[in-house]
């Protein structure tokens, strides 16, 4: 499942975030920003899934790989 990211929603990708260890700090509008030591990372909260690159713009703001992102999903 090396580099294949699925089309994930926004309440998977955040249970996926506070698995790992990050918590909400803020949101501004329809934006959660979760935060863990130095990682900050922005998550659109919209009705619809998020894209593919978003989503990997996300993994990446979390220093995790891929593949450990989606174990915690």
């Amino acid at each position: 499942m090396s580099g294949v990211i699925p089309s994930l929603s926004p309440k998977a990708v955040t249970s996926a975030l506070e698995r790992l260890g990050f918590t909400c700090h803020r949101q501004r509008g329809s934006h959660k920003i979760y935060v863990k030591d130095d990682h900050q990372v922005t998550v659109p909260f919209h009705a619809k899934d998020l894209k593919k690159g978003t989503l990997h713009q996300i993994i990446k703001g979390t220093g995790v790989f891929v593949e450990e992102f989606l174990k915690n999903l």
